[in-house]
């Protein structure tokens, strides 16, 4: 990789985060919140958390992501249908469902998870860039069952505001983490599940090795769960034997012709 291509990388996140710091107000200003919390108060939670807890004692809990594209990958899987992968990852095996709903980025949407809502009984994760607690409304309002928090993208005094919008609305958080200074700040947040994300923010380079060392600081009582770079069998037993019981796996399911012949590959 060129030089100038790792620094256009390095600007993806802060670029991403202002771009939905603006946006979330042009939203709200548009917003119907009558509307909003009308739909949020007939949603019931599937429990999200529970259900990776669960799940996590017979075997690896995979939360299957519906991505059809990322900032750094282009295009993943050009004709994305989020009702079909949503029944043919539940069949499969899959603990919990991630769907994004980011557009100019992963090219997802809300749409995608009121579908992949309306085609399964499994808890739902929004995987968005939250930052504001309108989307958390949002979230549940289109039936999302949990919400992500990224460390690296938020301050103390928003990880906390949006940690107790979370709870107000009664949904779980996945708290995200890549480096032992954001597993301090995350502990203090009490989130049901924190994930611990192998890819370096600032070198993109995976790390098995070094999600290992992070799972030992974190809590004894949240759900740990691996995220990115888990292709393979041998990778989900290497981070079950380290303390992971959940798996976040995205990229290798979507690229798979058959998504749920994949997943039940690797939970074999």
């Amino acid at each position: 990789m060129t030089e100038a291509a790792e620094i256009e990388k390095k600007m993806y996140l802060p670029e991403i985060v202002a771009f939905h710091r603006q946006d979330v107000e042009r939203r709200k200003a548009e917003a119907d919140f009558a509307a909003l919390e009308l739909a949020a108060s007939a949603h019931e939670p599937r429990g999200f958390a529970r259900a990776l807890r669960e799940k996590a004692k017979t075997g690896p809990a995979v939360i299957a992501e519906i991505k059809k594209a990322s900032p750094s990958k282009g295009l993943i899987r050009e004709n994305l249908d989020p009702t079909a992968l949503a029944i043919e990852l539940e069949a499969a095996g899959a603990a919990v469902l991630s769907v994004l709903t980011d557009e100019p980025y992963f090219q997802g949407s809300l749409g995608n998870l009121r579908a992949a809502r309306a085609a399964c009984k499994l808890p739902l994760l929004r995987k968005d860039f939250m930052v504001d607690p309108f989307q958390v409304l949002e979230a549940r309002a289109n039936g999302a069952d949990a919400i992500l928090l990224i460390v690296a993208a938020l301050n103390d005094i928003e990880l906390r505001t949006l940690r107790e919008e979370a709870r107000r609305y009664g949904l779980d958080v996945l708290c995200e983490v890549h480096d032992a200074e954001e597993v301090e700040r995350a502990r203090a947040l009490d989130c049901e599940c924190v994930g611990v994300n192998t890819r370096d923010l600032k070198t993109f380079h995976v790390s098995l090795d070094r999600a290992i060392e992070l799972s030992q600081s974190l809590p004894a009582d949240v759900i740990r769960v691996a995220e990115s770079g888990i292709t393979g069998r041998e990778d989900v037993q290497r981070m079950r034997a380290a303390g992971f019981g959940a798996f976040l796996i995205g990229e290798s399911l979507m690229r798979a012709e058959r998504p749920g012949e994949a997943l039940k590959a690797l939970l074999s």
